[in-house]
């Protein structure tokens, strides 16, 4: 059975690259196009797995030529997709916008990943044995979320919630009871606490991290884009700065983040060292396009100097 598990999304990403975001209303001429394999979960599990790590997605497809080509994708990296069951319908899609400046604004149609029910859940959960370490994300139903995480913990994985896209205001605390780590950005971290997304400094961002672990959160840590990241656990919160880099695109960094994350903890480093690990990752994947066309490889990582 896989060390890490990834229980999520599968969606196809549909990405237009223009000089900047378009404003409502405006018809803006592109300068490139790509079509490729994408969603929070599956990014996450081909991440890990590009990284070196033994892991298995959990999660469903639509029967048509996105869900195959999803699959196949996941297979080539080497992660088991024997719970990625293709089902009646149409598999998820993500239409994205992307700025020069790596700016990004994203619009997901769920399709499959929305029918992955609890109880679907239940039928791959025998495959969790073994895991270590379980990946959550919400572009699947919050209560199937919720009877992963339950299931997780009851078999003593650690259980890393990436909450994005943020839930409603009233949901964090039946979501953060059996999590272990929650890896919000800074927009996903004061959503959670007070309904409003917005930019933090460090300082704003150590408030924040104590109001979640007030909710419930054992371990927070938030992510600060170019800044690296903030890990907050005990009394203490850490800053690890990123490597200053090129951006290119910022699509799926926070998945490259959350996946290294998995892979170092797995492999017994602290959570100062895997976050160390998982910024790095990060930061090299911003200066690609796309999001699992920008995992880089383990080689490429360990070569990685910024």
């Amino acid at each position: 059975m896989a060390n890490i598990a990834v229980i999520g999304s599968l969606n196809m990403d549909i990405i237009a690259v223009a000089p900047r975001l378009p404003i409502p209303g405006e018809t803006l001429t592109g300068l490139r196009y790509l079509n490729e394999p994408g969603g929070k979960g599956a990014n996450q599990a081909y991440a890990a797995a590009k990284l070196g790590g033994d892991v298995a997605m959990f999660g469903r497809v639509g029967a048509d030529d996105h869900g195959a080509r999803m699959r196949a994708n996941l297979a080539e990296v080497g992660c088991n997709i024997a719970a990625v069951r293709a089902i009646d319908g149409s598999s998820g899609v993500a239409v994205i916008f992307v700025a020069e400046s790596g700016q990004n604004s994203i619009v997901v149609v769920p399709g499959a990943n929305q029918r992955y029910l609890p109880s679907d859940f239940q039928a791959d959960a025998p495959s969790l044995a073994g895991a270590s370490c379980v990946l959550l994300q919400l572009e699947t139903p919050l209560e199937t979320v919720g009877a992963a995480a339950r299931e997780a913990h009851r078999r003593g994985a650690r259980v890393i919630l990436d909450p994005a896209p943020a839930p409603p205001k009233s949901s964090p605390s039946l979501l953060l009871r059996y999590v272990d780590i929650l890896t919000p950005n800074e927009a996903e971290a004061t959503q959670l606490v007070n309904g409003s997304p917005a930019q933090l400094n460090l300082e704003e961002a150590r408030a924040v991290s104590r109001t979640l672990r007030t909710m419930g959160a054992r371990t927070v840590i938030i992510k600060l884009g170019a800044q690296g990241c903030l890990l907050a656990e005990g009394e203490t919160a850490v800053l690890i700065p990123a490597p200053r880099v090129n951006v290119v695109d910022t699509t799926g960094a926070g998945d490259v983040f959350n996946a290294a994350l998995a892979v170092s903890s797995s492999e017994g480093a602290s959570l100062v060292e895997a976050c160390q690990f998982a910024v790095r990752a990060a930061a090299l994947s911003v200066t690609r396009l796309g999001a699992q066309r920008s995992v880089p490889s383990r080689a490429e990582l360990s070569a990685f100097v910024g």
